[in-house]
This record gives C-alpha cells, structure tokens and sequence, in this order.
C-alpha cells in the first residue's frame, strides 16, 4: 500500500502549528558542526524544507533508524525563525517505513511555494478544500493557503488585486499526492502594458509600548519549554527550574582585560540539566537573586556549546545570560520539580573512573579529621578537611573538602562523630583525583547532603550499616600509611628504572617516588622574573621583562616598578642504580635549596655575597631527599624529550624508611620460602 503523507504539511508547520504530528518523508540527510548536528530536508509529498534534529536523536541516524527515504512521524517539533528564514526544529520523531521511493515531485518551500504565486481575475478563482472537513466552496481558507498579493507584471491584471490562485482540491480526496497550486491559462487575462501594482491594505502604525526597551516582532510570553529541548535555533523560549548548585565570583584576565564570571546549575521537572554564566554588570544583577534551592522563570539567554572540560552535566548546551535577559523567582514551590538529581556510584566504581571525573556518591561517615590551613601555590590560604567514607561495596574513600565546607558542613559532622553518630553524605558532583590513589575532592558545584531524609539509597546505606556492615571490613581506594611513611599507593622506582621502564612516554604522565641524592645545580639560570600581579585567586607568574625602569607582562598587558622571582631550577640526582636531569619549580626548589629564589638571587646579584651563595648551594648537594617526580613526554622544537619534574623534595627520614626496607625484605622473605616450598 502506497504511504500517505501528510498534505501541505510543510506550510501548516511553517505557520506555528505544533500539534498536527505529520508523517513525512526524508529526502535528504546532512551531518554539520562540529556538534554533530544532523540536517534533513523534509517532505510533504508537494513542499520540502530543510530541517535542523535536535541532538538527543542523533542515535537514530548512528545506528540507520533513519536515513534517506524514510518515512517518519513528527511527534515533537517547533518552527522557528532565524536570520529571516524559518528552520524546522524536531525534537522527536518515530519511524513508520525505513525504505521508501520518493513520494511526489517536491519543491524547496519559500523559493517555488505559497510565498511567490500569481495574481488571477477574482472571477475565476476556486475555493479549496482543507483535509475532510472543508467541502469546496465552503468554510474559510486556511491562513496557510492565503498567500500575500506579490507582484507579477507579466500576469498582472488592472484593477482586479484581490486574484487568489487556483488550487486543486481534489487531491485531498483523491489521494493525488500533488496538491500545490496550479493555474488554468484558459481563464488568466492577457498582459497589458499599463498595469498597475496589486494594492497593498493601508499603513498601521505599531502599537506604542512604554517602558519596554526595544519592541520585539511577537510581545507575547515565550513558551515555557523543557531544559532537554532547548537548542540555539529557538528564538523565544523560558524555562522553569530550580537552582541545585551556584558558584562563587571569580575573576579573570584575558585579551579583552579583566572582568567577573559566576555560573550556576539548574534542573527541571523532567531531569534535564543545565548551566547557566553571567558575566560583569550581568553577574551584579543576578547574583544576589540567584538561591540554591530555589525556582525560577528564566528567558531571554543565548546558547551555546557547554565546554566539557568545565561542564559535568549532561547537556550539550549552556546558557549565558545577556541585558535583556529576565530571571524571575517563582514564589510558590513547585513539587515536580526535585530538590536534587543524583547519579550515585558504588565507592568501588571510583578506583576506576578517570582523573578529574565528577560524580556521585553516598555512603557512611565513619571519621573525620580537624580542618587545616593550606597555603596554595598561589601563595592564598585555605581550609582543608578530610573524612573517610564506606559503603556496601567493600570499600572506603577519601573524602577532601576545601573552603568553607569544612567549617559548615565538616564541622557538623565532626560533631556527629564526636556524640557516637556516624552519619549518612551523599556527595553531589565530587571530583575524582588519583593523586596517590583515589580520593574524591569537593569544586565550586559540589553538594554535601547529610542523613537526606527522602533517598532510598540513604535508607539502604543505613539498614546495611545497622545491620553488620559496621563492623565490616573495608579496603581503602586512598592513600594509606604503610611502614615507612610511604603511602600504600606511592609507586617507588629506581633512576636507571626510569628509562628502562620507558616512563612517561604514554598518553598520560607517570607518578613516582625516587630516594636520590642531588648531585649538582646548575647556578648560571637558576630563576625567572616573573610577574607578581594576581589574576583572580591566582598569581600570574609568566616571564616578564625589562620595559626601561619599570618591568611588563605581555600576558597581563601591564608595567609595574617590581617583579617576582620565581625558581627554574636545573638538578642533577644519582642512586646507586644511575643519575638523570630535574627541573624544580618554585615550592620544590624552595625545599631544596632551604630558601625562595627573591632572597638567593638578591644574595648573588644585589649584596654580591658570592661566597654565601655558594655556601646555600654546597649546603643542598649530596643530601638524600625522597623525591616525588613527574615524569612526561614532551615535544621541545621537533624532537620528543622525556621532562622529569620535581613536584616534592621532602628530607630522609631514617627512622621511617629503614621501617620501610624491613618491611620490603620480610616480603621477599616469605616469597622466597614459598618458592622453595614449590
């Protein structure tokens, strides 16, 4: 049986319906941008018109439920209009035939349609049928078949500027898959040359709107849509959602100078997920607006692709708010929309998951350590606290909070503990770090939830700690002491195994602790001149140099009377095993040398005290050190280098690792019995 398309689907779309739900067909299929959007040119039968699908289908093309010929039912859709072009937006779509010859002859709508037809005497025109309930001759034309008058000065007729073309009605009972509108020549008048325009209706003049700022085509309210829907191509649209995270002020500096960013996270009642920037004077005026927690009415922001490095939600999209932007509390609490989605991992799932990966999860409190004060390498302070958690999965992880966590939420808990409770967290979009070992760290989104009362994954945390899993045995993903002061995780290597083993030549840079001794510094370059202006929370520290008395950054575009100095040091470490080339930077050439680069390079080049100097210097070789390094691939001009970089230079301590070595022979003793047992 032949199919059916929808007649004049294409004009009806065009003219705002979004309730017909047409089946059409796919003549053409186009992968564009680098978003991997797909672009289709959808027909009626009569009328085609490209197509923009929106990204959550892209899985129908992938794996061939639709492709050219296909015939498809719009479930979901939307037109809008863009740089003066109306753009078909499908949102969702089933497919009806997979394989189908193209049906009809149809024609690009907007070039040969509806838009661009001819004038004929009003005698001769034909009322048309619209579907089955518009017999000919009755009922009103639909807008869709009414086009605007348009000048044609070769079919033009004086003083008759009300023609209408011809359309055939009969298809739409006749099941003629060709319904446009065709024109009898019998009955079109003869061109005259003095002929005159088709009459226009008289001018109207805009309605007057106080104190609205620029009058906008369609004053109407934008259609409240869901957050999984929204794409660039929608000219109006709000949605409805509840802020589940909101970040701090931060400042940056970049080409077009400095400036102020805060972004928060929102969701709505059908778990679609989103983020949304404000910059500047936009940042002032929302920022004190926006509450975690709270629901909003949000319109008017400018979408574009969410950068994934910084964004952990779903989305494909993110929305950045601009002045004519609208954000409006919505006083009365919506109950569809839930305070929070979670995506939870069992503990055990975290040693595998990837550096720097955000996720969920949840489980019992079983310690917390006092908060400390961390000196951060932009040479800021901050708080730290670190809390162990457990689940049912046989594993425990290292929870770091940092900021004012510690003292809101980590104090809390610390006092649970403190009365006998150990309480339930669930951790909303940590960040995973393997930095010896997995642990889980907090950032700007993250959310601590304690004993939440409506999860049925806190519910059963609880029953499997009530009844046994307490006192169940648990192996920690994190970093453990073991004899010796070095951490279970901590990767001990040899000099000579470096380039035996080939480190640091994959994707990823290797971690490792060596125990070498500094056999010599290079003394002629061993510090830059940096710059000391901050950048946010941040110093800059990029090389600068001499611009007459006064000292430039090229990065941050500005003169100053002082610099920084910051350590570039180049070193030179043995073993038994053999010797290689470190750099050391600022805090691990501080360790090495016992002092900051500012006060040795005052003492070398300032006070001229060479032989203090050398002493500092002398002082610093042949001591033993456990180095932490990491050790990377680099390119250096056309060539690939393997770059060890000193990121901790920590003392010996005998005590500790002399624990250590016992410890390392025990094991081999008892591998070397089993051996003979064998």
């Amino acid at each position: 049986m032949p199919v059916q398309l929808t007649p004049n689907a294409v004009p009806i779309i065009n003219d705002g319906d979004v309730n017909l739900k047409p089946l059409m067909q796919v003549t053409d299929v186009k992968l564009i941008g680098s978003q991997e959007r797909y672009r289709l040119l959808l027909s009626d039968g009569v009328w085609a018109q490209h197509t923009m699908v929106a990204t959550q289908l892209n899985e129908l093309f992938k794996t061939g439920q639709v492709r050219k010929g296909s015939v498809v039912q719009l479930t979901e859709y939307i037109c809008s209009e863009v740089q003066n072009r109306k753009i078909i937006v499908v949102l969702n779509m089933e497919t009806i035939v997979l394989d189908s010859g193209i049906i009809g002859n149809p024609k690009q709508y907007g070039e040969s349609g509806p838009t661009a037809q001819t004038a004929l005497p009003k005698n001769n025109v034909q009322q048309s049928a619209y579907g089955n309930n518009h017999m000919m001759g009755q009922g009103p034309v639909p807008k869709w078949q009414n086009p605007r008058p348009s000048f044609h000065p070769e079919n033009s007729v004086p003083s008759m500027p009300s023609a209408r073309p011809t359309y055939q009605s009969e298809s739409f009972y006749n099941n003629v898959p060709n319904p446009r509108p065709t024109f009898r020549p019998e009955m079109s008048a003869p061109s005259v040359p003095n002929f005159r325009a088709t009459v226009q209706p008289s001018y109207q003049p805009p309605p007057q709107y106080k104190n609205r700022g620029t009058v906008f085509k369609n004053e109407a309210p934008a259609r409240i849509i869901p957050i999984n829907v929204l794409n660039p191509y929608q000219g109006r649209w709000a949605i409805k959602a509840r802020v589940t995270a909101k970040g701090d002020q931060r400042r940056y500096n970049n080409a077009r100078g400095d400036g102020k960013v805060f972004s928060f996270d929102l969701l709505d009642s059908e778990g679609g997920e989103i983020r949304v920037t404000c910059f500047n004077a936009v940042l002032d005026r929302f920022y004190d607006i926006i509450e975690v927690g709270r629901v909003y009415l949000i319109s008017k922001g400018s979408l574009k692709p969410a950068q994934k490095n910084f964004n952990h939600l779903k989305s494909d999209w993110e929305i950045t708010l601009d002045a004519s932007s609208t954000v409006e509390l919505c006083p009365d609490e919506d109950g569809s929309i839930p305070d929070q989605l979670f995506d939870f991992k069992p503990i055990s799932a975290v040693e595998t998951a990837e550096s720097n990966s955000i996720l969920d999860v949840i489980g019992i409190v079983t310690s917390v350590n006092p908060s400390t004060t961390i000196l951060r390498k932009n040479g800021m302070e901050t708080q730290r606290r670190i809390l162990h958690l457990k689940d049912w999965s046989g594993m425990s992880v290292e929870i770091t909070l940092w900021g004012e966590v510690c003292n809101r939420e980590g104090q809390r808990l610390e006092e649970m503990l403190a009365s006998g409770v150990f309480p339930v967290l669930a951790v909303k979009a940590g960040k995973v770090n393997d930095f010896s070992g997995k642990s889980i760290g907090t950032i700007h989104s993250t959310r601590l939830y304690i004993n939440p009362p409506d999860l049925p994954e806190a519910r059963q945390v609880r029953d499997w700690f009530d009844r046994g899993g307490k006192d169940a045995a648990s192996v920690s993903i994190s970093k453990e002491f073991m004899p010796g002061g070095v951490t279970k995780n901590e990767i001990r290597k040899t000099v000579s195994q470096i380039k035996d083993e080939g480190l640091g030549r994959s994707d990823k840079p290797d971690w490792v602790t060596v125990r070498a001794t500094i056999s010599f510094i290079k003394t002629d370059s061993f510090c830059y001149t940096a710059c000391p202006l901050m950048i946010g929370d941040r110093q800059c520290s990029k090389k600068v140099s001499r611009s007459g008395d006064r000292w430039q950054c090229d990065r941050c575009n500005q003169e100053f009377e002082e610099c920084d100095y910051r350590y570039l040091l180049q070193a030179q470490i043995q073993d038994s095993t053999g010797l290689t080339w470190v750099t050391a930077f600022q805090e691990s050439g501080a360790e090495i040398l016992g002092c900051t680069a500012k006060e040795l390079y005052f003492l070398k080049y300032d006070g001229q005290d060479e032989e203090k100097f050398a002493d500092i210097v002398r002082s610093s070789i042949f001591n033993h050190f456990m180095l932490k390094l990491k050790i990377k691939e680099e390119l250096y001009g056309d060539e690939q280098r393997v770059k060890i970089t000193v990121v901790k230079a920590d003392t010996v301590n005998y005590s500790a690792e002399s624990r250590y070595m016992l410890d390392v022979i025990s094991k081999l003793s008892r591998c070397f019995f089993w051996v003979l047992s064998i």
